[in-house]
This record gives C-alpha cells, sequence and structure tokens, in this order.
C-alpha cells in the first residue's frame, strides 16, 4: 500500500475511516523516512484487543496473509493480536508460525501419501493451537484441503466444550465450481465456515446460490503487479522497460540477450518434478536462440529455493537465480525478460499481468492427472484463460508437457509479435475483472475517493477483504451480545 505517496491521500483516508467507524479518533505522531506529520487515526479502544488466528500454508498464500494481516491492522479501531501458521512474510508481519510452513506446502492425490502422517500431525497441532489461543476471528488462505479441516477441527473442539465457535473466514474460496459435483461440497461449508472471500468476480454468486457467505474482494495479484506493467511494452519481443534495463545492467545481462524467467512452482513437489522438464526444453531451445539467458526467482521458503540452486547448478544455460525472491525481484525479473516459462498456478497470472508473454506448464503423477481429466470441467487451467475463454495462454499440460512442445509454445512467443500482442492486449481486460467492484469498497470511502488515484487504494484486495472481515466481526460481537 502506498497511499501515503498520494498527497493529502492519507488524510482523506482516515478522515473517512473516522466518519464511518465513529469518534473514537485521537491526533496521532507517523513517523515516514525523515517526517514527522499528525493524522487523525483510529485509536483503540480501552483494553480492547482482537484475537485473530490465521493460518496460510503456502508461498502465495504467505504473501496474501502477509498484506492481509496490515490491512487489518491498519482498518482495525482494535488492538489486533495475532497467532497461527504463515511464512516468513507473515511473521514479519508480528507472529510467530507454530512450525514452518513448508511442512504442509503439499499438493494432489498421490502426491500426498507420504506426507500423510505429518499432516495429520500439522493438523492437530493448529486446531489445538487456535483453542488454547482464545480466538474472536480464525481465518485461513488458500489451502482448502488443509484449511477446511482446520476449521472443522475447531468447531468440533468448541462443541465438545458447549461454546460458540470464533467466527471463521476462507480467503480465496476454493474453486468447487472447476469440478463436477463441485456445488455438493460448497454447501457443506456452511457449517464450519462463516464467509469466503472470493478472488474471481463470478465466484461470489456461485457460494452464496450455495448457502454460503461470500463477498469478491478482487485478486491479490493485483497488489503487487500494479507497479509493474505500466513500465513496460513490447516491440519485436524486445523489452523497453526502464526496470528492465536497470535489472540487465545490475546482473551484467547483456541489452541484445534474450532472457527467459523460469518459475518452476513454489512446492517442493513442483520443482523436483518440473525442472527436469523445463531443463530439457531449455537446452532444445538453446539451438534456435543461441542468445538464450535464464533467470530463477526462487521462493521465499528456504527448502524450496535450496533445492532450486541444486537442481539448476549443473544447466548448461547459463541461470541467474534469484534465491527466496521478493515480490520486487520477481517483478524486475519480467521486466527485463523476453518470455516466461512457469509451472501452472498464480506466476501465470504474476507474468501475465506484469505485460512478459508467458508459457503455462505442468505435469502431477499420472493417477492424479487421470482424475483431473475426468473430474474437472474446465477447458483450461491458467487464469487468463479461464478469465477470458480463451487460450490467450500457451498450455503444456499433462502428456503434451514436453520439451519439444514447451519449446513450439516459447519460440512463438518470442518470436511471433501476434502472439505476443495477443497476450498483451488483454492485461488490461484481465485486470479489469479481477478488481474489486466500487460497491465492496470500505463504506466511508466512497465519499473521500475523490480522485482515481485515491479511489485505486481503497480498491486494492488486502484492503477490501479487511474491510469484509472488520463488518462480519462487528455484525458477529454484536449478534452474540444481542
Amino acid at each position: 500500500m502506498r497511499w501515503w505517496f498520494i498527497p493529502g491521500g492519507k488524510q482523506k483516508l482516515l478522515a473517512g475511516w473516522k466518519s464511518f467507524c465513529g469518534d473514537d479518533a485521537v491526533q496521532q505522531t507517523f513517523h515516514f523516512k525523515g517526517s514527522t506529520r499528525h493524522i487523525s487515526t483510529l485509536s483503540p479502544r480501552a483494553g480492547s484487543t482482537c484475537r485473530v488466528f490465521i493460518v496460510a500454508v503456502e508461498s502465495s498464500g504467505d504473501a496474501t496473509g502477509s498484506r492481509l494481516m496490515a490491512s487489518l491492522r491498519y482498518l482495525s479501531p482494535q488492538t489486533l493480536k495475532f497467532a497461527g501458521v504463515g511464512g516468513p512474510l507473515m511473521e514479519k508481519e508480528g507472529f510467530q508460525s507454530e512450525f514452518p510452513m513448508e511442512d504442509i506446502s503439499v499438493m494432489g492425490l498421490v502426491e500426498l501419501i507420504p506426507h500423510s502422517f505429518g499432516l495429520w500431525r500439522r493438523l492437530r497441532e493448529t486446531v489445538s493451537a487456535a483453542v488454547t489461543f482464545k480466538p474472536d476471528l480464525v481465518i485461513t488462505v488458500d489451502s482448502k484441503g488443509f484449511s477446511f479441516r482446520v476449521h472443522r477441527g475447531i468447531t468440533e473442539a468448541y462443541a465438545a466444550e458447549g461454546r460458540p465457535r470464533p467466527l471463521a473466514v476462507h480467503y480465496v474460496a476454493p474453486s468447487f465450481w472447476a469440478w463436477k459435483g463441485g456445488e455438493e461440497k460448497l454447501k457443506g461449508l456452511s457449517k464450519i465456515v462463516d464467509h469466503l472471500l472470493c478472488i474471481l468476480p463470478f465466484e461470489d454468486a456461485i457460494c452464496r446460490a450455495s448457502g454460503v457467505g461470500a463477498t469478491f474482494v478482487g485478486h491479490p495479484v493485483l497488489e503487487e503487479a500494479s507497479v509493474v506493467s505500466a513500465d513496460r511494452e513490447f516491440q519485436n519481443g524486445s523489452s523497453r522497460s526502464s526496470r528492465g534495463v536497470s535489472f540487465r545492467e545490475q546482473y551484467g545481462l547483456e541489452t541484445g540477450c534474450t532472457l527467459l524467467s523460469v518459475l518452476p512452482g513454489s512446492r517442493l513437489q513442483e520443482v523436483q518434478r518440473m525442472l527436469p522438464i523445463f531443463e530439457e526444453a531449455v537446452n532444445l531451445l538453446q539451438k534456435s536462440v543461441t542468445d538464450l539467458k535464464v533467470v530463477m526467482p526462487t521462493p521465499q521458503l528456504g527448502l524450496v529455493s535450496r533445492r532450486v540452486e541444486e537442481l539448476v547448478a549443473s544447466w548448461r544455460v547459463p541461470v541467474l537465480v534469484l534465491p527466496a525472491a521478493s515480490d520486487t525481484d520477481k517483478y524486475n525479473a519480467f521486466s527485463a525478460s523476453n518470455a516466461a516459462l512457469c509451472t501452472s498456478g498464480t506466476a501465470v497470472l504474476q507474468a501475465h499481468l506484469a505485460c512478459v508473454p508467458c508459457v503455462a506448464a505442468y505435469r502431477a503423477h499420472p493417477l492424479t492427472e487421470l482424475f483431473i481429466r475426468r473430474r474437472t470441467r474446465l477447458k483450461y487451467i491458467s487464469l487468463p484463460n479461464i478469465l477470458l475463454n480463451a487460450p490467450v495462454v500457451p498450455e503444456a499440460l499433462f502428456g503434451s508437457c514436453t520439451a519439444g512442445q514447451i519449446v513450439s509454445y516459447l519460440r512463438s512467443v518470442i518470436e511471433d509479435e501476434d502472439w505476443q500482442n495477443k497476450q498483451l492486449l488483454t492485461v488490461e481486460k484481465v485486470k479489469e475483472l479481477l478488481t474489486p467492484p466500487v460497491s465492496e469498497m470500505p463504506r466511508s470511502s466512497r465519499l473521500t475517493a475523490s480522485t482515481p488515484e485515491v479511489s485505486s487504494l481503497f480498491r486494492t484486495p488486502s484492503i477490501v477483504a479487511a474491510s469484509c472481515i472488520l463488518r462480519l466481526l462487528k455484525d458477529s460481537q454484536i449478534s452474540r451480545q444481542s
């Protein structure tokens, strides 16, 4: 959130929150990089603390959770105390994770079997920690398999003690709409979750139709990508970004070389499955693109980052590894790149919104792939393609995820202007679809957001999500007091 760079933006925001939340406001002093400003902001009610138990077990969930924590703390008139499970970004926002997040960062069907005992142990530990913490609010982020078991465990523990459970919110609604029979599973969530925060524009209506409260709050990736895409344009496959030029100079990359961003995934199992395929594809691509270089931002999870470095150490093509890459590192690499090769997931959307022509690829265990083929309703797996219902991003999936197919797609997005334009011309449409509507902005901000710049700050997904959660919490507290 960079609202303090907008002239008068902070005063307008806080004046609006003051009018919305009442007269519990005081003059406080804030220090910003050498300057001191006196601003009216909300003061916590005397002795009032809200206890929040938050759980995220994926790298993307860690980023989303950390921004949500910051937004909750900023908007809440109460002092917030956090506990739970998360990664390094969430820990920077003020809590100690119950255990390392990567212990339970596993995806798939067959892939889960070797980890099942450890997952159940961590699940019991998480539920126990939540009950001991006595939260007013429980938030889980993405990772529906683990998250909903946490909510169910907490619900059962409170029921056994004859107590009403705390408010339960899940951020990043599960994509049950993508699976045959998914709506039936969705209906059962109302017993363990009070509200779903949806990140796709059509999900909230589906959830409400199934009896589950839901709000579309926008996609978290918007908060990362907005500062990058405006600084980039393509011409004949060459990056024209000032940020990209600086990145190449910083790492000694030739101005004219073809730079490929490679993102093999954020989970250890993904990295180990996808990197050998990507290595073969990169070696094959180098035969026709002789000036090829690779940049590889790695997740902030230490175990995954180290494994990536080990696996690429023997690659023939020069690889610049950005260990434990921040969002800034990743988007700077995108700005310098001619194309991106991504394991299907959040990285595809990140690359697309950063205006990098990209290719999506995915392999899983054969039995997992068989399950997906039989149960899915979708023609596409990449989010830009799903939103637009068109093959904007080339997808090399399952049996088609071969080095030859990947190289064919990469050559198209690197060399073919039509392919580049096909992707780049859809970026603004995708961004528009993923932006929360004005109706979901914090209520007072509709009065104070008098300029497009200030309005956009209120419409960041984390602010909208935090505002929604605080409204739910307020309603829950009123309901219990009545």
